[in-house]
């Protein structure tokens, strides 16, 4: 009797024991990170996609410290719990509107169900290359974006879509937060006045201002005296550290800034000044050429490099009504900016275009300017100015021809056109001698120039035209001055069916055929319109079709009635317009042919049978 009370007192007392380890280790306070990771599932056509979620710092639990049990005979009080965990926030994405297959902006994307640019393009879809987007995968439960595609009957595919919620059964998804401070990424550093300069250098690749020796060089550079790639191009100044070549530009505001010229990058830009007449027209130094001409490039990177000038290569005069007309350089012209009233400012700067000429060794060996100035007629105006800087190899040929497109057009860009010669076709370098209409202007004469021409832009149709007005009785003359004003300077009869057709390849240029009516009465025939008709396709595949032009024909209309009667009404209008018609057949859905098998077995394939 007394061993089984024993037994009995020693039970209770391992089970009291194993009671008391168990609590205290429930007593224990946890913490738990947040976590945000993307998962990917292994299907191909399933997009998973993580939310991101904005979190409350929640007050830190406060701690305690425990008493040793032989130094008091109070009991021990049990560690506070953790603060009320909050339910998850609403997420920032919605997976409906995520689309992971649209990787062209405003362009559909084909077999992409999820592209909102494939209204039209749907019916013609043969899968979808996403079948779902889902939310993610740590949440419990998560967002779920289908797209399905079903055939109807005339065989053209209908797209279903749809969001639905989704339980993910795992056992470690995530419910609710308990996120503790401390368990996330640091704060980024702010900047004070003590750190400010420490942060600028850790930031920013170059510092504007003057360049002091060689400190913005890496050491494996300081040995070569050329320009590299991406170097900041140097200006020789009075003192020993000389300057940078700049280049005004837009910042986050359309605004000028300026902005260091970099080695073999060809930059273009557009900005815009604000200017008050009466003030800014003789001071401000944006508008003087001078600003820009009188330049001394360094030719390499080192101190005691050779100086290079820049030259102005060309200066063209823009009127107030917008004429261009080139300015013979002589020398001693005084083209400063010159208030000529209250409300017009002349001389002034539009355009600005350095072309620079350099060795294979990293050299400056020339460099040119070429200028617009024209006039402001507002006393206070936002001056747009465009600025350019090209780079050529010496030795390397002229300026590189510019296109427009690869390969096929681009709606905007102006005509590729040239003319035929022995070795190819010819085309000019100077983007003003293309394919080109009148640009009308208030009360524009056919026969007194200069007249401001626009170039042919792709895909944009025009209407413009100039009077006539009939003082001269020489009927061939006026007739050849006006089909001349007409078609413009140095008449391209080539244009380019892509964008990028190589000159050296004559089959892939285009001859603009010419088509005259002539006029019903005999005598003076003169033009009195000019139509392009420009035909163009899609070339290539259906995912990434490319603008190709097949034909172009020139239309021109002579008068229906004898010179006398012309003369007679003294003011003729004279049109000249541009069309560009789709030539490219429906897009209709096909199948491939059915693969033929011609198997062929050896002699003895069923040998010892047969």
């Amino acid at each position: 009797m007394a061993a089984s009370a024993i037994i009995v007192w020693f039970s209770l007392t391992i089970f009291s024991a194993f009671v008391l380890i168990i609590s205290a280790s429930t007593d224990q306070p946890a913490t738990s990170g947040d976590f945000n990771t993307t998962a990917l599932d292994d299907q191909s056509f399933i997009y998973n996609a993580t939310d991101n979620y904005t979190t409350t710092d929640l007050p830190k639990p406060p701690t305690t410290t425990p008493t040793p049990s032989y130094s008091s005979t109070e009991p021990v009080p049990p560690a506070e719990p953790l603060p009320v965990s909050g339910s998850l926030l609403t997420p920032v994405t919605d997976v409906g509107r995520l689309c992971p297959c649209d990787d062209h902006q405003d362009v559909c994307d084909m077999n992409c169900c999820c592209d909102r640019k494939c209204k039209e393009e749907e019916s013609l879809f043969t899968r979808c290359s996403v079948g779902s987007v889902r939310g993610s995968r740590q949440l419990c439960e998560r967002d779920v974006a289908s797209y399905t595609l079903r055939t109807k009957i005339d065989g053209y595919s209908e797209l279903t879509s749809s969001v639905q919620k989704e339980t993910n059964y795992d056992v470690f998804c995530i419910q609710s937060q308990n996120r503790v401070d401390g368990l996330s990424h640091p704060s980024p550093t702010l900047p004070t006045e003590s750190n400010f300069e420490e942060l600028f250098k850790q930031f920013t690749s170059f510092i504007f201002g003057s360049v002091s020796s060689d400190k913005m060089f890496p050491a494996e550079v300081q040995a070569s005296s050329g320009y590299q790639f991406g170097d900041v191009m140097l200006t020789a100044g009075d003192g020993e550290d000389g300057g940078m070549l700049y280049l005004p530009a837009a910042a986050v505001t359309a605004d000028c800034v300026n902005s260091p010229a970099a080695f073999l990058k060809d930059q273009r830009s557009r900005c815009s000044r604000r200017v008050v007449l009466d003030q800014d027209c003789s001071s401000l130094p944006g508008l003087n050429m001078n600003t820009y001409t009188n330049i001394q490039l360094s030719a390499g990177k080192k101190t005691d490099a050779a100086v290079v000038p820049v030259e102005v290569k060309s200066i063209i005069l823009q009127s107030a009504e917008g004429t261009q007309t080139e300015l013979t350089i002589s020398g001693g012209e005084d083209l400063r900016p010159v208030l000529l009233r209250p409300t017009l400012c002349a001389n002034v700067v539009l355009k600005v275009v350095y072309v620079i000429k350099y060795t294979s060794a990293g050299y400056v060996v020339n460099a040119t300017v070429s200028l617009v100035l024209g006039f402001i007629r507002q006393a206070a105006v936002l001056l747009e100015q465009e600025f350019q800087l090209t780079f050529i190899q010496e030795n390397g040929g002229d300026m590189p021809v510019q296109y427009s497109g690869n390969p096929g057009y681009v709606v905007g860009m102006p005509l590729v056109s040239g003319t035929r010669t022995t070795n190819g076709i010819s085309r000019s370098l100077d983007l003003r001698d293309t394919l080109s209409v009148l640009h009308s202007s208030p009360d524009q004469d056919c026969l007194q120039g200069p007249h401001r021409r626009s170039p042919v832009l792709f895909g944009l149709d025009s209407v413009s035209g100039c009077t006539l007005r009939l003082e001269d009785t020489n009927c061939s003359l006026v007739s050849q001055l006006v089909l001349d004003v007409l078609r413009g300077p140095d008449y391209p009869q080539y244009v380019a069916s892509f964008g990028n057709s190589p000159l050296e390849s004559p089959l892939d240029w285009i001859q603009i055929r010419s088509l005259v009516h002539p006029s019903d009465s005999p005598g003076c025939s003169i033009p009195l319109s000019r139509h392009l008709e420009v035909e163009w396709t899609k070339y290539g595949s259906l995912l990434n079709p490319q603008a190709q032009i097949v034909s172009i024909r020139e239309v021109i209309q002579t008068n229906t009635s004898s010179l006398t009667v012309l003369s007679s009404s003294s003011i003729l209008p004279v049109s000249s317009s541009v069309a560009f018609i789709p030539a490219s057949a429906a897009a209709v859905p096909g199948y491939r042919a059915t693969p033929t098998i011609d198997a062929k077995l050896p002699f003895d394939f069923f040998f010892p049978f047969v």
